[in-house]
């Protein structure tokens, strides 16, 4: 087993799962937009980061580094402890991919907006637009 540096590792410690900046901008924007929604539904696979229950629409805000986001420059790979980094990521992804499938088989569209681009004002709005547009099922009642 390889030392691992004491202060990369409290680095490391202090990366949240929950809450983190890119998603507190997409649940500011999507609430200023009048778009009400619950967080981390466990019982959900992947426990979605926003779900919109009356719209069926599960919206995950994922980091490009732990999430791999294609073509991103954020997403590339460290330059020690290959042996550690890339079974974790790949794995990441693959997981990310069960729970994509095991929501939509349940009927769920899935959403997903990546780290870069909660910085994008135009991209904020057209994931509020495409939320909207996803009709409310209707209730009995």
């Amino acid at each position: 087993m390889t030392a691992v540096d004491p202060a990369r590792s409290a680095q490391m410690a202090r990366v949240r799962g929950r809450d983190t900046k890119p998603e507190m901008r997409v649940r500011k924007v999507l609430h200023a937009a009048g778009l009400r929604y619950r967080l981390h539904v466990r019982r959900l696979p992947g426990a979605p980061d926003l779900v919109f229950p009356s719209r069926r629409v599960a919206l995950f805000v994922h980091g490009c580094f732990w999430h791999r986001h294609p073509g991103c420059a954020a997403a590339r790979l460290p330059k020690s402890r290959l042996e550690f980094w890339e079974p974790k990521l790949v794995g990441n992804v693959e997981r990310d991919k069960r729970n994509r499938a095991a929501l939509e088989a349940a009927g769920w569209k899935v959403m997903v907006i990546w780290e870069c681009e909660t910085r994008d004002r135009d991209a904020l709005a057209r994931l509020a637009e495409n939320i909207r547009r996803q009709r409310p099922k209707k209730t009995e009642g």
